[in-house]
C-alpha cells in the first residue's frame, strides 16, 4: 500500500505536461513548478514581471491549500528567473506572501521558461505532524 497521493486543484493552472501539480508522500508535499498562468484561462497574466511573480505565488498558495497546508508550511522554495535583475522585485513580492521564518530558498537564472514566463517557482511543504 502506497502513502503517495496526487494533489490537484482547479484554483491553480492545470499541468501542461505529464506531471501532477503536486504529490504528497507521507506528510511531505512536493509541488511542481508554477508559472504565471491564470488558472481560469491558462494564459499568462501579464508581461509585467511583478504581476507574474504575484501569480506564481498565488498558484503555489492554491496548491498548498488543496494539500491542507499554507505557504507558511513550505520548507524549501526554488525560484527560476529569466532575468536575475528582477531579484529585488521577486524578494519584495515574496514578502507579501510569506512571513518569517522564511523557507530555505534558491534563486537560479535560466535562459528560458515554458510559455515565455519570466519566473517559475517550485516548493516542498510539510503538513500535519
Amino acid at each position: 500500500m502506497s502513502n503517495k497521493a496526487v494533489i490537484n486543484t482547479e484554483k491553480a493552472p492545470a499541468a501542461i505536461g505529464p506531471y501532477s501539480q503536486a504529490v504528497k508522500a507521507g506528510n511531505t508535499v512536493y509541488m511542481s513548478g508554477q508559472i504565471p498562468l491564470d488558472p481560469a484561462t491558462m494564459e499568462m497574466v501579464s508581461d509585467d514581471f511583478e504581476a507574474q511573480a504575484r501569480q506564481v505565488f498565488s498558484n503555489l498558495q492554491a496548491v498548498c491549500e488543496e494539500a491542507a497546508g499554507s505557504l507558511q508550511d513550505i520548507v524549501k522554495l526554488n525560484l527560476y528567473l529569466v532575468d536575475l535583475g528582477n531579484f529585488a522585485i521577486v524578494n519584495k513580492v515574496m514578502e507579501e506572501f510569506f512571513t518569517a521564518p522564511f523557507p530555505a530558498r534558491a534563486a537560479v537564472g535560466v535562459k528560458a521558461l515554458p510559455k515565455n514566463a519570466q519566473v517559475e517557482a517550485e516548493a516542498v511543504m510539510i503538513v500535519g505532524d
